[in-house]
């Protein structure tokens, strides 16, 4: 069977306003298989939206092939828009129709029958924890409502391939937790999802595969896992120093078994990334002016830090 997507040099060039030209997306190339729950993370402008369109063909590509379940998007986006369901990052939920009437509404964009159309509206309602909130107004939701029936709304052409954007943005741990488990069954059903995040913890724990990318680039692709193991190892310390008292990386790595450490200093404070920090953070409290020490499991916020930056991104 062929794969979900394939993207061999894909780019999307656009023109600032002064008339100079920069890559939204830069080169990717990529395998997604069906089945799969995919996760694009990465900064502020790194390309992931940019991405998701070109897959929903609501741009072409600049240059490149891509392919999105066998459809060429440039020249068969009707085709494969009926093969797509898409949850974009905000609710633009129709606010004169009430929840039951947006799925039909949304419904007959895809020519379904109105006794079709109904009974899938009834189903996903059902589904996403909404069927006693059918005849209620939009206004009076709650975000974690609105988001899950975008989720909802998203499934009513019954679609092979779901595209996310940032699915769970604002929500409450509750309302977040709730949209988890629906991704999670439709991925246990076999549907493809792609998912942006910028919640590590969400990528973490939902995403078979995924890519990092940075300036319209992939910098990384692997399992969740597999990246924390190679990129940070299992532990890191975290030390925080009183005003002044930072010390060098070279100073940190004559800490006994901090050799080879992966260190890094940030104002006030170092991180120190290894298998096993805590003889490490012994050494270190009884040799520097600490104000805190803290050993904690790495995880793929870790990663992304470690690969992007910490700098802030507007």
């Amino acid at each position: 069977m062929e794969p979900a997507l394939e993207l061999d040099g894909v780019t999307k060039v656009f023109r600032t306003w002064d008339g100079k030209e920069f890559n939204a997306v830069d080169g990717v190339t990529l395998r997604v298989p069906r089945g799969q729950l995919f996760g694009f993370l990465g900064p502020n402008g790194a390309g992931k939206t940019t991405l998701l369109r070109l897959i929903h063909a609501f741009w072409p590509p600049t240059r490149g092939r891509l392919r999105v379940l066998g459809y060429d998007p440039a020249t068969q986006g009707g085709e494969l828009k009926a093969r797509i369901g898409v949850a974009p990052q905000d609710n633009n939920l129709d606010p004169d129709f009430n929840v039951r009437r947006n799925l039909t509404t949304y419904a007959r964009y895809f020519r379904l029958p109105r006794a079709e159309a109904a009974r899938r509206a009834d189903e996903l309602l059902d589904f996403v924890g909404l069927k006693d909130k059918r005849r209620e107004e939009i206004d009076t939701l709650s975000g974690g409502m609105k988001r899950r029936l975008v989720l909802a709304r998203s499934l009513i052409n019954e679609p092979d391939l779901i595209l996310l954007d940032e699915p769970t943005t604002g929500l409450d741990p509750q309302a977040r937790h709730l949209v988890w488990d629906k991704i999670r069954e439709l991925r246990r059903r076999g549907t493809t999802i792609l998912l942006t995040t910028h919640y590590m913890e969400e990528a973490e724990l939902l995403c078979d595969d995924l890519v990092i990318m940075d300036g319209g680039k992939i910098h990384v692709q692997g399992r969740p896992a597999d990246l924390i193991a190679k990129h940070v190892g299992r532990d890191v310390l975290e030390l925080a120093f009183h005003p002044g008292s930072t010390p060098s990386v070279e100073d940190l790595r004559r800490l006994p078994g901090a050799a080879d450490a992966r260190i890094e200093i940030h104002a006030d404070r170092a991180f120190v990334y290894h298998d096993d920090v805590e003889s490490i953070a012994h050494q270190a409290k009884a040799r520097f002016r600490l104000e805190s020490s803290l050993v904690r499991r790495a995880g793929l916020e870790d990663v992304f830090l470690r690969l992007t930056g910490r700098q802030l991104r507007e």
